[in-house]
């Protein structure tokens, strides 16, 4: 059985969405239970968080700001459903006059139909964002995933079309267009952004930028010498994709070699680890795999403890140690539930 390993390029943690949420939200002018509540969000105990909720309810706390960290909290739960009705009652507060705050809500109400698989549904509220403001780029860029989940490929290219006229040098942003067009199946479309990029803004790309252009367009040779340029500039983004290079032309010791001397200077990016252990498991060396994931778990606070967690468990399925890999598995699936492919993992781990 072919295993699916995580290699961290996952969609937004809802931690990051936290961050921004609690920053905007903060507790000042909520009552204690709701507070209560978002200080647990914060340590991502939505189960807690729903808990002080509901006393806030019960103790007549009702506001905007309860009903849009509920929605977070739901979302957290993967209770996509429960999160877009809560998200709809914050927006039922608003007053006629449209605030920040609601914008942010209606990108998490999109967010919420979109896990939910509720397409369409989430197209109409980016569409509703864009008609407040057309040159939102990231409403475009969101709606422009959507329509690709319904089929609508030219609407999806009118939208990422508008994003880079707007900001062709943004390659951050034109790297997840890729990303989501690669997703599904339009590599090539995806690699004429990517090349007409380079033909317009090369000469203004720092090392770094060519680098990872190249990656994406499978030009790994290029992409290499600019990244062994690149990387005492670049930090851990440069070596990440230097050795990642280097692994998609099959050379993978030398990948290792790239990872083990970032960690010799810096010991604190979880996203190395988690690719040395990737790495270690596809030369065979599982000990050094679990080695690697372990320490990268370690880290507090890093935004691929969900790829390391699943990765962990696989490794001890190599090991042969299908007890420990079930109960990892299981571990897993109560914080991320709605992972299709550790269901999977877990029912096939299950009958060892």
């Amino acid at each position: 059985m072919k295993k699916r390993r995580y290699s961290g390029k996952r969609k937004k943690a809802a931690a990051a969405l936290l961050g921004a949420a609690l920053a905007m939200t903060g507790c000042g002018g909520v009552g204690e239970n709701t507070a209560l509540g978002m200080e647990a969000l914060q340590t991502l105990d939505y189960q807690g968080a729903i808990e002080s909720f509901d006393t806030a309810r019960a103790m007549g706390e009702g506001s905007k700001q309860l009903a849009r960290a509920e929605g977070i909290a739901y979302l957290g739960l993967t209770q996509y459903g429960q999160a877009a009705d809560c998200f709809l009652e914050a927006l039922g507060y608003s007053d006629g006059w449209v605030e920040d705050m609601d914008y942010d809500i209606n990108f998490y109400l999109a967010a919420a139909y979109t896990k939910d698989n509720r397409l369409s549904e989430a197209e109409e509220v980016y569409s509703a964002i864009l008609a407040m403001q057309p040159k939102n780029e990231d409403a475009l860029f969101l709606r422009g995933n959507a329509r690709m989940g319904l089929d609508n490929y030219a609407g999806a290219k009118e939208d990422f079309d508008q994003v880079i006229a707007m900001d062709g040098k943004n390659f951050d942003r034109l790297i997840q267009i890729y990303e989501v067009l690669y997703n599904y199946g339009y590599k090539e479309a995806g690699q004429t952004y990517l090349r007409t990029a380079m033909e317009n803004y090369e000469a203004q790309m720092s090392d770094y930028d060519k680098g990872r252009m190249y990656y994406y367009l499978e030009e790994y040779q290029s992409a290499y010498l600019a990244l062994e340029t690149a990387k005492d500039q670049g930090g851990a983004e440069a070596y990440l994709y230097l050795g990642k290079s280097y692994e998609a032309t099959g050379d993978y010791n030398y990948a290792v070699s790239v990872y083990n001397n970032y960690l010799a200077k810096d010991t604190s990016d979880a996203r190395i680890y988690n690719q040395l252990g990737l790495c270690e498991m596809a030369l065979g060396d599982y000990d050094a795999a679990l080695s690697a994931f372990q320490a990268g778990m370690q880290i507090e606070g890093n935004d691929v403890m969900q790829s390391l967690l699943f990765n962990e468990a696989v490794t001890y399925e190599y090991l042969h140690d299908y007890q420990q890999a079930a109960a990892l598995m299981e571990n897993y699936l109560k914080t991320y539930p709605d992972d299709q492919v550790a269901k999977r993992e877990y029912d096939f781990l299950s009958t060892r």
